[in-house]
């Protein structure tokens, strides 16, 4: 894939932060936060037949019925994470890694967890061999989250939710961010920031959306 073709993502990334700041209250993309998407090669996490439009704005499917998510999304989610170096991040729906792949130029360590066994273990083979070793794939349902590895500084989930799991609210740490799509299946959904300063809560709707449904089982 050409250079130009992954300036074109990024330059549609910006567009996109702008033509959203009104309702995302984000303008500008962090530096940090383009310069991993800049890095991340996305044709390396879609199948063959989709690697011509790796590089456009738009979600393509990955197999199984999921699919990876538009670039602009995935810099926006990764944004409101507000990641730094020594964090550790927890991701629910590995999908086909670039997620992670993304996040992992960001932040200490990055633990994903993928219900559908064939995804987890095609990422976790597709991570590996691109050298993303910061990154630990696990075959889970993450409506509980990963406890023995909390808490986190930032838990991002990449299916929507009928409602936020509390189990993830109670695994971030004292000033943890979750960003996490909520709503229906195959209807707008909202992308929620749950922020956590010490035992108080604050939930901000940031932009409607459309996630494939989460397929876990989400405890109240």
């Amino acid at each position: 894939m050409s250079a130009e073709m992954i300036q074109a993502m990024l330059r549609t990334i910006e567009e996109e932060f702008r033509f959203t700041g009104g309702l995302t209250g984000r303008y500008v993309l962090r530096q940090e936060v383009f310069d991993a998407m800049a890095a991340v090669r996305r044709e390396k996490f879609v199948p063959d037949e989709c690697k011509p439009y790796a590089y456009d704005n738009t979600p393509l499917p990955i197999g199984n019925g999921q699919t990876i998510s538009q670039p602009f999304i995935v810099a926006l989610m990764t944004d409101l994470l507000e990641p730094e170096p020594n964090d550790i991040i927890l991701e629910i729906g590995t999908g086909s890694g670039y997620q992670a792949a993304v996040l992992s130029q960001l932040v200490k360590r990055v633990y994903s967890l993928e219900i559908i066994p064939e995804l987890a273990k095609q990422a976790a083979q597709r991570l590996h061999k691109l050298g993303y070793d910061t990154v630990e794939v696990i075959a889970s349902d993450g409506s509980s989250g990963l406890p023995e590895h909390a808490p986190y500084d930032g838990i991002i989930v990449t299916a929507a939710a009928p409602r936020i799991p509390e189990a993830l609210v109670e695994q971030l740490a004292p000033s943890g961010r979750l960003v996490i799509p909520v709503g229906p299946p195959h209807q707008p959904q909202d992308l929620v920031l749950v922020q956590k300063f010490g035992n108080r809560i604050s939930r901000q709707s940031i932009l409607s959306v459309a996630f494939v449904p989460f397929t876990g089982q989400v405890e109240t």
